[in-house]
């Protein structure tokens, strides 16, 4: 007979599947690290004989309608326009946090990575428009090398270990945090459609709205939330691109409690969605923007311009136009590397800002996928080709230059290294 207490064999099962997960979902590589598998399943279903169900399934018509208002479309547009709105606030949020109280606070503290992110993003784009000057469809997606996946970057330089040192991933983040600030301003001023006044207005009414929340001083989050429902709706059927709602409405939440300085509700919504952002938002873009069937993929197509274009601008302007940069604003004395960086290292870094994936596919989404033109290329072939292959140079790079491991102390120490000062 079975002694009672017995531990129960499913119990000890799950306790420990459990443990597992949760101590991959608290490792710094756990979100580069499923964005990677999501990608890959994506790719595999693509490519078997559930490429139909894929395809049912991104393009089910999803719908929302409330007497003759209506708003109607596939999950894959819902995915994109909708939970990228999340994500644009997630972004927003840690923008904010930075510019008021971080690592952006204070200009001395980011020259050398603002240089490398505006030499990130303008070269990529230059090369991709001397490939394709004399295209004028093709000469839409000048912004898709340009972008940088910040999530799949730090995930693999997470993969490193101690081996790196605090101070890159300091300057890897700041870099991106810019870089996403240039690709926001590229979606409202290149990638917007027809404008409709009416809901124009309403945005307006809503950002007039939240401008006086925020004056009042109100740090209840479900006000906030409420009227960001409206401003995104009304952005998405005023022909600006609804992800913007996110980036706007971030800008208005409170980054301090006047009442009390220990509450920020910026801190308390970032923290809160990082899970949120990390685990399932961009993973699931991933998922349903990656399914590339191989076999619609012609030689005419691998060797396109626009595929060409964007897999130079993220292999080659990348690097070139980060190191670039950053060795330029050096050797001009108009910035310093951190004492424990070398030159070895920023290449390092800039071969991993050529990983573009999510931030390139969504503005290739934006500038060829809703078009509504046949094309013989397929852009996001480029983009996981380009992102791959600097993914793995950056990582053989970073992995020979740093053979010796760093002290991993904290990141807020290290980041005053850039100028001797505090950063964060």
């Amino acid at each position: 007979m079975t002694d009672k207490h017995e531990p129960d064999v499913l119990d000890e099962v799950i306790e420990e599947v459990h443990d597992v997960v949760s101590d991959f979902l608290n490792r710094e590589a756990a979100p580069g690290i499923l964005l990677m598998a999501a990608t890959i399943l994506a790719l595999i279903i693509a490519n078997s004989p559930l490429d139909t169900l894929y395809d049912h399934l991104i393009s089910l018509p999803v719908q929302i309608s409330a007497g003759t208002w209506a708003i109607d479309k596939p999950l894959l547009l819902w995915i994109n326009d909708g939970l990228m709105a999340v994500f644009f606030f997630h972004v927003g949020l840690e923008l904010k946090r930075e510019v008021c109280e971080g690592e952006l606070a204070n200009p001395k503290d980011i020259i050398l990575p603002a240089a490398g992110a505006v030499g990130g993003m303008a070269l990529p784009a230059l090369i991709y428009v001397g490939i394709n000057w004399d295209n004028p469809v093709a000469i839409a997606g000048w912004a898709i090398p340009a972008a940088t996946d910040i999530a799949f970057a730090l995930g693999i330089l997470a993969l490193l270990g101690s081996r790196v040192p605090t101070s890159l991933k300091v300057f890897l983040v700041t870099l991106a945090i810019i870089d996403d600030i240039g690709a926001i301003v590229i979606i409202a001023l290149f990638y917007t459609e027809h404008i409709t006044a009416g809901a124009l207005y309403i945005a307006a009414g809503c950002l007039l709205l939240l401008w006086q929340m925020n004056k009042r001083n109100v740090v209840d989050i479900p006000p906030y939330v409420f009227v960001g429902i409206i401003l995104w709706v009304a952005m998405l059927k005023s022909g600006v691109h609804a992800t913007l709602a996110g980036v706007v409405l971030a800008g208005f939440i409170p980054m301090r409690d006047e009442k009390d300085e220990s509450y920020s509700p910026v801190t308390r919504l970032e923290h809160g969605l990082n899970g949120s952002v990390s685990f399932a938002i961009l993973p699931l873009f991933a998922f349903a923007n990656a399914g590339i069937s191989f076999g619609n993929i012609s030689p005419e197509g691998i060797f396109h311009p626009v595929t060409f274009g964007i897999f130079l601008g993220l292999v080659v302007g990348k690097q070139v136009g980060v190191f670039g940069f950053c060795y330029l604003m050096v050797k001009l004395k108009l910035a310093k590397l951190p004492d424990d960086l070398n030159f070895k290292h920023i290449y390092g870094c800039a071969l991993l800002c050529g990983v573009g994936f999510t931030m390139s596919l969504f503005i290739g989404g934006l500038a060829f996928e809703q078009t509504g033109i046949n094309q013989i290329f397929d852009e996001r072939v480029g983009i996981l080709a380009g992102s791959l292959v600097s993914a793995c140079l950056g990582y053989i790079v970073l992995r020979f230059v740093s053979d010796t491991p760093s002290d991993n102390t904290d990141v807020a120490s290290n980041a005053s290294k850039f100028t001797g000062n505090t950063v964060k």
